[in-house]
């Protein structure tokens, strides 16, 4: 018997690669993380910016987790996604335009009721206005891709406009709630209250979602019908009416992400979710289609991403996430954790 190449793997050295391949992604973070306190002299800059980003990941990810989702199990490429951004921005402005005398008041309680108030609101219209856009708009071309692209565009611009007549075209510049402004001061770091705040909310839509799809029945449901929606249909469960939930969940889920972005800007433009799409597609397409694990952490990356090479140097943050885009497909072309579907 021939001996084996001495290249070749040893079994332990596998066993090895695939025990720690699954953490390979989430180590990411902690690796850009560590490279930009290498990078940043100062320690209260880096922990701001640190602070920064990951309420910047936070936002993406609530925008792309849905979108993932619709991707992943509908099979559907929702150019429109971005309309539903808007439209909750909008929306939850106007709810916390009417509880100005809450928003005003210097009683973090208050604020903050306000602001669920108005994530609610905007979650509600942009779920109602997700049920009737998956009805008119998508259903009909369900399989056919290229139109898909070509009518969910159409429906974003139809939605801009729609906006435009309802509240005007200029720019509406927002302050945030009262206790929510200024920063707290941490190890010499200035960190704002809203960011923070942000990044708190995140982990709750992101511990929720993962728990309703892990430990729930809808959950197991909606990743088999992933995986293999043929299968799920055959044991008899109604796989369209779980693509119409998971396509209003995301919609709702896009509204509460306007919402956010629009009071991490201050400003809110009809156009605003369709400026976020590009950073919302690369959370996508990096994460993996269909996986929220993976869209979790290709947000954080994304927005640590920014924020480091804005300050590092401000001109080549306009490409840095498309390099990382091309890096991490470099070394797994299906993104970071993949649903492999049946064949």
């Amino acid at each position: 018997m021939s001996a084996a190449p001495e290249h070749a793997p040893t079994i332990a050295q596998t066993s090895l690669r695939e025990r720690f391949a699954p953490y390979a992604p989430g180590l990411l973070v902690l690796i850009l993380i560590a490279a930009g306190l290498i990078a940043i002299p100062a320690t209260s800059s880096w922990l701001t910016l640190t602070v920064s980003g990951l309420a910047m990941g936070m936002m993406i990810f609530i925008m792309a987790s849905g979108l993932t989702l619709v991707f992943g199990l509908m099979d559907v490429i929702n150019f429109g996604h971005g309309a539903f951004v808007s439209v909750g921005a909008f929306v939850g402005v106007s709810f916390l335009l009417v509880l100005e005398h809450m928003t005003s008041a210097p009683h973090l309680l208050w604020n903050l009721t306000a602001l669920m108030l108005a994530i609610l609101g905007a979650m509600t219209a942009t779920g109602l206005m997700g049920w009737a856009f998956e009805k008119v708009i998508v259903k009909p071309v369900y399989g056919h891709h290229l139109k898909q692209i070509l009518v969910t565009m159409g429906g974003l611009i139809v939605v801009e406009q729609l906006i435009i007549v309802l509240w005007g075209p200029e720019e509406i510049y927002i302050t945030r709630p009262e206790a929510l402004k200024g920063a707290i001061t941490f190890a010499g770091a200035a960190l704002e209250k809203y960011r923070l705040v942000a990044v708190g909310i995140g982990l709750v839509v992101f511990v929720a979602m993962r728990w309703t799809l892990r430990r729930t029945k809808i959950g197991l449901i909606v990743r088999a019908g992933v995986e293999n929606g043929e299968m799920v249909q055959a044991l008899g469960y109604n796989l369209r009416m779980v693509f119409i939930g998971v396509f209003v969940a995301g919609s709702a889920l896009a509204g509460l992400g306007g919402v956010l972005w629009g009071l991490y800007q201050e400003v809110i433009t009809a156009h605003m979710g369709n400026q976020t799409m590009i950073l919302v597609f690369i959370v996508v397409i990096i994460g993996g289609l269909g996986s929220v694990e993976g869209c979790f952490i290709g947000a954080l990356l994304v927005g640590l991403m920014q924020n480091y090479v804005a300050f590092l140097e401000p001109k080549a943050a306009l490409i840095s996430n498309i390099a990382l885009m091309v890096a991490i497909l470099m070394w797994r072309p299906m993104g970071m954790i993949p649903v492999v579907k049946a064949k």
